[in-house]
């Protein structure tokens, strides 16, 4: 399989209440936003989509679709030129192009927009499917809105059983045994969160979904701001095996300069990434 061309989307920009404590104090006059961070890959398998954002019928349809919390709290801004169908068709293909689908987790701004993708097979670890379509705990209840992907019916779920990488267990290849991407449990966020690993010509990309949600949690003195430390204990299902992961993943991101670790929904690493594919 050739190197992949990939592409940086933000399929989803949100302005959440009481923004200024999302960032750093002497950083909050900048903040702008979080993103929503996904990839897409052209592959000679078709185009594999990393995430997904929100959809056209989530664009369309709001706060019933969306749910209140999510709508009222994160405010996402509803763009219709954010959706990953959108930027997909200016790139010059169809959504029928996109092959594959791989997902971090089912919450509301990470799977809104499988519906744009009939044709795709979704890939997710089934300890997340279950959890999404179960919602035993109250966490689970707002954040996974069961209308924007139970009408799929092409899933490829995942037990974590695997081989062992770059100090994580239980990794395996996805989309035909694709050694260049790969599924990662990262679990603690929701009960089946996954890092999806995509190789290119300089080493590795490690989108981390919400692992974590700020860039300076990576450095090797980890700090982050208030809101953001406060918001991912709120909504984590299981916050020893977050930290856990998240320590995981500060080592790999500190340690191994061939790895390029970033989450979801950090501006700064979207602006640094974006702009360029990588070969």
């Amino acid at each position: 399989m050739s190197a992949p061309k990939i592409h940086h989307l933000n399929c989803a920009s949100m302005h959440p209440l009481a923004g200024f404590t999302l960032e750093h104090r002497g950083q909050a006059q900048d903040y702008a936003g979080l993103v929503c961070h996904c990839l897409l890959i052209e592959t000679d398998a078709g185009l594999v989509l990393v995430d997904t954002g929100l959809g056209s019928a989530d664009v369309a349809q709001g706060c019933p679709r969306l749910g209140a919390m999510f709508s009222h709290v994160v405010r996402p801004a509803l763009r219709a030129e954010e959706t990953a169908r959108h930027q997909i068709e200016a790139l010059g293909f169809s959504p029928d192009d996109v092959r594959h689908i791989v997902l971090t987790h089912l919450d509301v701004d990470h799977a809104g927009g499988i519906g744009d993708f009939p044709n795709a097979r979704v890939h997710v670890l089934a300890a997340e499917h279950a959890a999404a379509k179960a919602r035993r705990h109250v966490k689970e209840r707002d954040r996974y809105r069961p209308a924007q992907w139970q009408g799929h019916d092409d899933w490829q779920l995942y037990d974590a059983t695997g081989e062992a990488w770059h100090g994580f267990d239980a990794v395996r290849a996805v989309i035909d045994n694709d050694p260049d991407i790969l599924l990662v449990p990262v679990t603690g966020h929701t009960r089946g969160h996954a890092a999806v690993a995509v190789r290119h010509n300089q080493g590795w990309l490690l989108h981390a979904g919400d692992a974590y949600f700020h860039r300076d949690e990576m450095a090797a003195k980890p700090c982050c701001p208030f809101g953001l430390r406060l918001f991912q204990a709120a909504v984590g299902v299981d916050n020893t095996d977050r930290r856990r992961n998240q320590a995981r993943l500060r080592e790999l991101a500190v340690g191994h300069a061939d790895v390029n670790v970033f989450c979801s929904h950090d501006p700064v690493e979207f602006a640094r990434a974006s702009g360029q594919a990588h070969r």
